[in-house]
């Protein structure tokens, strides 16, 4: 690897200085006109070739996505460069978590913000748990690496991910495809345009998709008939269903009206639909008594003692605990699950609202209404009007131990709308002077409920719902002066106000309010702690019941950056740039005021960054290769990671932890050695460096979580064109190194790195209205994680859950053009 990257770079170099060096004469110098399958972007507010934008960006089209099979946005993430997208865990339901250079979120909860910008048809999508979109009839996608403060405000301190529809255009053309798979996958995708009237023109599409569950839930105790467990499905069999199935469906209907050649009205409302099962997860390690305070065991067996909660229920064994399970017979082990969802134990007077259940379900219904309205007031001058609202409601259960003893186990609703308002005005000055003023408010409005059963922790309450009201607004200024035919030179500036009030609300089961007084243990009582028989329900929740704490903050941003094209082949640039992810107050507080030492009650001040950076876009050897390189380096402060270190546990609490200095580069590849042959391929590298932690624990070695020092990609496509139609033959592969799930880096939460590949094989009909294709996911069956929850230092808990990917699929589709 160290060798090869040596190569890689100093080839880029020599490129670089052979490029440089060609004669810069003025009609060299001039950008030259889009080449075929050449992607428009608009990362600086107006219309640019990739290879004229000074920013980092992945551009992918509809062609690209459907050339590699791609349907959803996390799976972009596999050619981006030091982008990591990937699914929530069971425990944070139908979600992404995203980080681009190291800075990002993993925390669905409102009161967290991301730190990457999702948008949609340039609207801001701005929770993580409506992010994991799919790739609905879609023009492009723009992957903006770097903090894009000054053109897409805040919480994109990492960058943005722009997804952009295809418009309404009157062609009458439409399509449909169905695809079929491993797991009973069934997908059905259609599209159709029409022309209304002479100026009207409408495009309507769709998608569903289905598939089964890949991990098996199993009852421990029919499997295991001469264990301690007793079995649950007396008569029934083994199997209590899986996890990890999809049911979704979405449509959408836009609308594109020209009345005149000045004026274009684009609106478009969508819907969309999940129906899943808790999302895929297994049990790697555990460790734990399974008791109360007083000896009350979580669950019962059949000799009338207590269930531990060990290695009994890891399946198999793995880098964390040796399994002394026995596999059913017919079970691959990696991919089983003994959780019930259950918690049965006889209540108490501490824990009196027993028995419970929790939902193997993740639930979602969301919609919204996106207006685009642009007017050319003249020919140097354009008003651009962007307007949307968006709601949506989310339910999901998960059972947190992985087992049938009731450690852990919780139900989730989550309610939110977002109404935004943006207004651009883009004007040039005697084609010196380009230029965008503008102004944006946001006004979103969240409430989260949960049913959160945490008996290793002696609390069992509903969440809420707490309401998370907030506004966003902001005065922006975008300039660039052109300083020659070769020279331009760019500034942004930004200023944005945040307000978010967070209304706590604690309460038992039955609806009652905790307390009304301190925990008796606290008073002086002989009881086992404070959670022991003895103590009020939920005791330690006082002083949680309606009451709020309210963050406010505003902040400056800008950016300066510079570009110098030295022939239409070769162009560098320079930047610096700043940006934020807004602050808050601790969403989860587990106990109050009335604990004393233990209150969570804690605020927390927004995310910084500044970031310099270098890089170069080249296209060679007659417009046949295409290199693409960016060198920067991030001074980030005030970095809010959520740990789990508190007094006492549980503990999921967000802090300012420090800084640190983070240095990578980038290299993007493509090519066309011929016209049968495609090439594509990307190489990243991070380098993330602690200045401080302050007290939280995290040592100065450790890095931020989901961030891989190391990525590549490759991507080989051969055409082979007859009369008849095209055989196409892809193959993409692609790396990353090891990355750690939370901010203290234990090894128990490390992913090791993992190479996974992708082929597809295609036949397109001549003309093109027909295709087959079959593609292989995960070719080589590897098997790994998508994220890992490392629960095994908290006391009482001792469990360490991952998600793991799909083995090796298959899947075949038909699709029609008509």
């Amino acid at each position: 690897m160290r060798k090869t990257l040596i190569q890689t770079l100093i080839g880029a170099s020599a490129i670089g200085i052979a490029a440089m060096s060609a004669p810069a004469f003025a009609q060299d110098t001039e950008s030259e006109e889009p080449r075929d399958g050449e992607i428009v972007v608009t990362a600086q507010f107006r219309e640019q070739r990739l290879q004229d934008t000074p920013i980092a960006i992945t551009a992918v089209n509809a062609e690209m996505l459907a050339a590699r099979g791609q349907t959803d946005i996390a799976q972009v993430a596999a050619q981006s460069p030091n982008v990591s997208l990937r699914a929530q865990p069971q425990s944070g339901g139908i979600g992404l978590i995203a980080f681009i250079r190291g800075v990002g979120q993993t925390d669905f909860n409102y009161a967290l913000e991301p730190g990457v910008g999702i948008y949609v048809d340039d609207v801001y999508i701005p929770t993580l748990s409506s992010s994991l979109l799919d790739l609905m009839d879609l023009d492009r996608i723009e992957v903006l690496r770097g903090p894009q403060g000054t053109l897409a405000g805040k919480n994109s301190i990492g960058g943005a991910i722009k997804l952009f529809s295809q418009k309404p255009d009157g062609s009458g053309k439409g399509s449909l495809q169905a695809t079929y798979g491993s797991y009973n996958r069934l997908d059905i995708r259609g599209m159709a345009d029409f022309k209304i009237t002479e100026n009207l023109f409408a495009r309507i599409s769709g998608v569903t998709k289905s598939q089964d569950g890949y991990v098996t839930l199993l009852d421990y105790g029919t499997t295991h008939p001469t264990s301690n467990v007793p079995a649950r499905n007396t008569g029934t069999g083994a199997e209590n269903g899986t996890l990890g199935g999809k049911s979704y469906a979405a449509g959408r209907l836009a609308l594109r009206w020209q009345p005149s050649e000045t004026v274009e009205v684009n609106i478009s409302g969508d819907y969309s639909r999940e129906r899943n099962e808790a999302g895929a997860q297994v049990l790697l390690y555990a460790n734990a008594a399974a008791t109360t305070p007083d000896g009350i065991p979580f669950l019962v067996g059949k000799n009338s003692a207590a269930v531990p909660y060990n290695c009994a229920f890891v399946p198999y064994t793995n880098a964390f605990m040796t399994s002394c399970d026995t596999t059913p017979a017919g079970y691959d082990p990696r991919f089983i699950n003994y959780a019930n969802f259950v918690d049965a134990r006889t209540p108490t007077t501490q824990a009196p609202y027993k028995p419970y259940t929790a939902q193997n379900e993740q639930t979602f219904d969301g919609w919204g209404i996106h207006g685009n309205v642009s007017v050319e007031l003249s020919d140097s001058l354009q008003a651009v009007w962007i307007s949307s609202y968006r709601k949506y409601e989310m339910g999901f259960g998960f059972d947190q131990d992985g087992s049938p003893i009731p450690v852990a186990q919780l139900d989730n609703v989550l309610k939110h709308t977002a109404w935004s308002q943006e207004l651009r005005l883009n004007g040039s000055i005697k084609d010196v002077f380009d230029f965008t003023l503008g102004g944006f408010y946001f006004d979103q409005d969240g409430d989260y409920q949960a049913r959160v059963d945490l008996n290793y922790a002696g609390i069992d309450f509903i969440h809420g719902p707490d309401t998370t009201p907030s506004t966003s607004k902001a005065l922006f200024f975008n300039g660039t002066f052109h300083l020659g035919e070769s020279f331009n030179l760019t500034a942004g500036i930004r200023h944005s106000w945040d307000k978010k009030v967070y209304t706590y609300l604690r309460s038992n089961p039955d609806g009652t309010i905790p307390g009304p007084g301190p925990c008796a243990f606290f008073l002086g009582a002989p009881t086992a702690g404070p959670t022991g028989i003895g103590n009020a329900p939920n005791c330690l929740l006082l002083g949680l019941y309606n009451i709020s704490d309210t963050f406010e903050g505003k902040r400056w941003d800008w950016r300066v950056v510079a570009d110098y094209r030295f022939s239409p082949e070769f162009m560098m640039y320079a930047s610096v740039a700043t940006g934020y992810k807004g602050g808050g107050v601790n969403p989860r507080p587990f106990f109050g005021p009335s604990g004393g030492p233990l209150n969570q009650l804690k605020a927390f001040n927004p995310e910084t960054i500044t970031t310099y950076e270098a890089g170069f876009k080249a296209d060679l050897l007659d417009r046949k290769v295409r290199l693409n390189g960016a060198f920067f380096l991030n001074k980030f402060s005030d970095i809010i990671l959520t740990l789990t270190a508190c007094p006492i546990s549980p503990c999921l609490q967000p802090n300012n932890i420090g800084k640190a200095d983070v240095k990578g580069f980038e290299l993007e590849l493509s090519a066309k050695p011929t016209d049968a042959i495609t090439l594509d391929g990307s190489l990243s590298h991070l380098d993330f460096d602690y200045k401080t932690t302050g007290a939280s624990g995290v040592a100065l070695t450790a890095i931020t979580p989901y961030t891989p020092r190391w990525t590549y990609s490759f991507g080989a496509q051969y055409d082979y064109r007859m009369s008849s139609g095209t055989i196409g033959l892809r193959f993409d592969g692609q790396y990353q190194s090891e990355v750690w799930t939370e901010a203290f880096n234990r090894p128990t939460s490390r992913i090791p790195g993992r190479f996974i590949a992708n082929a597809r094989l295609s036949y397109t009909t001549e003309p093109s209205d027909w295709q087959v294709s079959l593609e292989v996911q995960n070719l080589f069956d590897k098997y790994y994680y998508h994220s890992v929850e490392d629960i095994s230092n908290v006391a009482g808990f001792g469990a360490i859950t991952a998600a793991p990917a799909m083995p090796r699929t298959w899947a075949l589709t038909v699709k029609k053009e008509f």
